[in-house]
């Protein structure tokens, strides 16, 4: 979150111990933040009502480095900060501007002068949003021999660039997507789908067109292979003219600048927290139909302990008819079987006398006897 968060909460924290008056002795404080970013903060014990502000950062691009601020940024740092803060000519040694910081010309109120301080602690977000502007403005389409415009690396986290291709009718802003979990790689494929269609409806004919593709765009031929090996596709924005024109311009430049950290945010956070919410509130309705079921078959106890008398009797009666049957059954094969066997006596008897008997076998010839 505070990649997209235009107010340094640190800076806020010592800002606000400064202009309470709760350090008594000189002040000289470094703070780094996007680690990149670094800041000194200077006090002294004689003047605390007076705060030196200093800053360096890198270049938005590569291409455009220099250790001084551009006049482009200078001026929009001048027009924020008139009625708050002033610029020092030359700025400190090794920082590229340094702001001079004036509680007592802070307005008086608490809320208003806890937003100048918030303003102030922004001064990070001024500076990068305005060199970005002047990118978008006054940068000359660079073409190649191809016909297609060359590409701008532009750096705004370390290790997540993204590029900026500037043509006469529009600029193209190209941001290569990189996930660490697989997770989060199928929850930002959807949501980059659902941006698509809904940059393409009718009602929303005035915001940028988005367009998303698993493979790098043609705009992208000839970067090096690092920055080609993505786990999330390559989001495309079309910026036109209309898009950065007056109070809309700081509105769009940071969030072409955060972008990438937007996203990831949506991604951890939103989508998962949206997720766990969902199962919370699926939990709980199982588990009050769980409760009621129990209700109800309480119910139903109490209704068969009241009607118990008749359901023992009908149980009885039932119970008795159903033993006089089984004995009755068992009684009657023991007779069945009785019969089998006597039956099977006498019919071993008859197969014996007929077949098993011997025959008598009648002479054939008389003989008589000799004296």
């Amino acid at each position: 979150m505070a990649f997209f968060n235009r107010v340094s909460p640190a800076l806020v924290e010592i800002l606000n111990k400064l202009q309470s008056g709760e350090s008594l002795t000189d002040f000289d404080h470094n703070l780094y933040e996007y680690g990149s970013v670094r800041y000194n903060i200077q006090a002294s014990a004689s003047s605390p009502q007076i705060v030196n502000l200093s800053t360096w950062m890198p270049p938005l691009s590569p291409e455009f480095s220099s250790d001084c601020l551009p006049d482009c940024a200078l001026q929009d740092v001048k027009r924020v900060y008139l009625d708050s803060a002033e610029v020092v000519e030359p700025s400190k040694q090794g920082y590229m501007l340094t702001l001079r910081i004036d509680f007592a010309e802070l307005p008086q109120r608490k809320e208003d002068r806890m937003k100048a301080i918030s303003e102030i602690s922004s001064l990070h977000a001024v500076i990068l949003s305005s060199q970005m502007k002047d990118m978008l403005w006054n940068l000359e389409p660079r073409y190649m021999g191809n016909g297609m415009c060359n590409p701008i690396k532009i750096v705004h986290q370390l290790k997540e660039p993204f590029f900026v291709i500037k043509m006469l009718e529009k600029t193209t802003v190209i941001y290569p997507m990189r996930f660490k979990d697989d997770t989060d790689v199928i929850l930002a494929t959807s949501f980059f789908q659902e941006l698509v269609d809904v940059s393409n409806l009718e009602a929303h004919y005035k915001a940028p067109r988005c367009t998303w593709s698993p493979i790098p765009p043609l705009e992208l031929r000839g970067e090096p292979f690092q920055y080609l090996t993505t786990n999330g596709g390559f989001v495309s924005l079309e910026i036109f003219s209309q898009h950065i024109r007056g109070t809309k311009a700081d509105n769009t430049v940071w969030n072409l600048l955060t972008f990438v950290s937007y996203v990831k945010y949506h991604v951890k956070q939103c989508t998962r927290g949206f997720i766990q919410r969902k199962m919370r509130q699926r939990q709980e309705s199982l588990t009050e139909v769980i409760r009621s079921a129990r209700i109800r078959g309480d119910e139903d106890v109490k209704k068969h302990q009241i009607g118990g008398h008749k359901n023992v009797k009908k149980l009885m009666n039932f119970s008795r008819s159903k033993m006089f049957k089984k004995r009755y059954t068992i009684i009657t094969n023991k007779i069945k079987k009785f019969h089998y066997r006597i039956k099977i006596k006498w019919l071993l008897h008859r197969f014996r006398r007929q077949w098993l008997r011997v025959q008598k076998i009648p002479l054939l010839r008389k003989y008589r006897k000799l004296d």
